[in-house]
């Protein structure tokens, strides 16, 4: 391995792990997801791999047209930001759209008392809410594919730049390296943030709280969307 292809693949990893780890994108709605649908945490990593994959892999694809049509590099990240842009505003929507769901699922299961009178006249209050653990199983089957497709559509900026490099050499092998260590870096760190995160919030007393989880889940996840629009995380 040449000088050179050890310095880009040093920095595609510690660029993968940075632009992870400073993107509250890449793990915040797993994080705050995984809370609200009480997803395992099995589930909770699977869902962030399959998320982190075609994130990357779409991008992967995008600088391999690039490179066969020869497509210069400035255009490629112009339709990268375009990409991005469509991505946060999906976050945003879809955010604002869950904090709704959420207010309006906390008060609808919000507890109340029936009296039950019984057949020897026995009279007792009974408290309890309509909150069913297992309505709206096609909601919880369709979030993680909303999330897939917004993962999809969100760009991998950093790597297209990378990737010419090797591209530019005409090397192969360089070119393959540098997408293994990028995607495999990136993917881990979401995970492992996700699964770390996830196993202290669900450490945590939310008590009365634990009724708002989907509207604080929307909320972060709108939040989020925010902070990639004008904050340019």
């Amino acid at each position: 391995m040449s000088h050179e292809l050890s310095i880009l693949l040093i920095t595609s990893a510690s660029i993968a792990f940075l632009h992870t780890l400073f993107g509250p994108d890449h793990y915040l709605p797993f994080i705050v997801m995984s809370k609200a649908r009480k997803w395992s945490i099995y589930k909770t990593a699977w869902i962030t791999f399959f998320c982190g994959l075609g994130h990357v892999g779409s991008s992967i694809i995008l600088g391999f047209i690039g490179i066969a049509l020869g497509i210069g590099i400035s255009k490629i990240e112009g339709f990268e930001g375009i990409r991005g842009d469509i991505a946060a505003w999906a976050f945003i929507f879809f955010g604002l759209s869950y904090f709704i769901f959420g207010l309006w699922r906390a008060k609808k299961n919000k507890p109340h008392s029936h009296l039950h009178i019984h057949s020897n006249g026995n009279i007792h209050k009974h408290t309890h809410t309509h909150q069913n653990e297992h309505d709206h199983v096609h909601n919880k089957n369709i979030t993680p594919w909303i999330l897939f497709t917004i993962f999809v559509l969100g760009p991998c900026e950093p790597l297209i730049p990378i990737l010419m490099y090797p591209a530019a050499q005409n090397s192969l092998w360089g070119l393959i390296l540098v997408i293994l260590i990028f995607a495999v870096i990136t993917i881990a760190t979401m995970i492992i943030v996700v699964i770390l995160a996830s196993y202290g919030i669900n450490m945590l007393p939310f008590g009365k709280m634990e009724k708002y989880t989907h509207a604080i889940a929307g909320a972060a996840i709108f939040f989020s969307g925010i902070a990639i629009v004008f904050l340019g995380l």
